[in-house]
C-alpha cells in the first residue's frame, strides 16, 4: 500500500503565494514520476506541473514563470511552488506519484487533493 498525504492549501489573494506538500509513505521501493494536477469547478482536471526521476521538468503554459515543482527523494516528497497566483489558479490540487512498491509492482496513486482558493 502507498498513500500521499497532500498539505499547504488554502486561501490567497490575487499575488500571492502557495507552497504546496505531497508526501509518498507506505511500502515504497522507487519512486519515478511525481505531478501536480488541478481541477477547477466545470472543468477537467489537467496537468500542473511533472517531475522525472532525474529532475526534468515540465510545465503547463498558464503556470510557467511562476509555478515551480520541486523533489526530495530522501524524504519521498513533491512541493509545488506558487508564486503570482491569480483567481482562474483557483482548483482543488492533486498530487500523483508514479513508482515500484518493494515487491516491484508498479503503483500509481492520487492525492486526496487540496483547494487553492486565489480570492481578494
Amino acid at each position: 500500500q502507498v498513500q500521499l498525504v497532500e498539505s499547504g492549501g488554502g486561501l490567497v489573494q490575487p499575488g500571492g503565494s502557495l507552497r504546496l506538500s505531497c508526501a509518498a509513505s507506505g511500502s515504497i521501493f522507487s519512486i519515478n514520476a511525481m505531478g501536480w494536477y488541478r481541477q477547477a469547478p466545470g472543468k477537467q482536471r489537467e496537468l500542473v506541473a511533472g517531475i522525472s526521476s532525474g529532475g526534468s521538468t515540465k510545465y503547463a503554459d498558464s503556470v510557467k514563470g511562476r509555478f515551480s515543482i520541486s523533489r526530495d527523494n530522501g524524504k519521498k516528497t513533491v512541493y509545488l511552488q506558487m508564486t503570482s497566483l491569480k483567481p482562474e489558479d483557483t482548483a482543488v490540487y492533486y498530487c500523483n506519484v508514479g513508482g515500484l512498491t518493494v515487491v516491484f509492482r508498479p503503483f500509481e496513486v492520487w492525492g486526496q487533493g487540496t483547494l487553492v482558493t486565489v480570492s481578494s
